[in-house]
């Protein structure tokens, strides 16, 4: 946050104003007469600018583009560039949808598919499954998400419209619950690390006596 004065145009005014009156009640045939000029609208600007300060108002600064995320690996970063770009439409479509029931599975499904992507950077492991997830789920989730956009803005309710909307919100619901599956499942490898560490843990432990 930043505070930023606003110049008043009342001084701008007033010099216009004395400018005008003296041209027509003063002649300017005369160096010294335009000087004369200057030097009232110069006392007129000095005054009028401490009565009139103009307005000090409180701007946010604009936040810094964030740097994308990179792995190194060139395929990697390039599934990560479609999960951005798949969120970034995801979050276009939930702006443009008023009912706030609808925006809230739009928005949990944006941040389960940025989850999701995001995973390989933590494990890249999970390349194939992520890759996975983008060609097969992530199309055709976007696609009930730009054909319930493109009904929810036409004014006419219908038999066909309705039906084909109700329908797509009750695919939501189980698209949430696919992508939550999905996200979990990402941690196998990493869950099936941790129970291998507990157990030799626990092996040593036994083995010194202190279990």
């Amino acid at each position: 946050m930043r505070k930023v004065r606003k110049k008043s145009p009342v001084p701008v005014y007033g010099i216009a104003g004395v400018c005008l009156l003296y041209c027509l009640i003063f002649p300017l045939y005369r160096l010294w007469h335009f000087i004369i000029l200057i030097a009232i609208m110069a006392a007129v600007y000095v005054i009028l600018s401490k009565l009139f300060p103009g307005t000090v108002e409180t701007v946010e600064e604009p936040k810094p583009k964030p740097e994308p995320v990179k792995t190194g690996n060139p395929e990697h970063d390039a599934l990560l560039r479609q999960g951005e770009q798949a969120v970034k439409e995801m979050g276009k479509i939930m702006q443009s949808v008023k009912d706030p029931n609808v925006r809230s599975k739009i928005m949990r499904i944006i941040e389960l598919t940025d989850k999701i992507f995001k995973e390989i950077v933590e494990d890249p492991d999970d390349y194939k499954a992520v890759k996975r997830f983008a060609n097969y789920f992530l199309p055709t989730t976007l696609k009930l998400l730009y054909t319930y956009d493109r009904m929810a803005a036409i004014d006419i309710r219908g038999e066909n419209i309705d039906a084909t909307k109700g329908n797509i919100l009750n695919a939501l619901d189980a698209t949430i619950t696919a992508f939550e599956k999905q996200y979990d499942a990402l941690f196998a490898n990493q869950a099936l690390d941790i129970e291998t560490d507990i157990t030799v843990f626990e092996a040593m432990l036994k083995k010194e006596g202190l279990k």
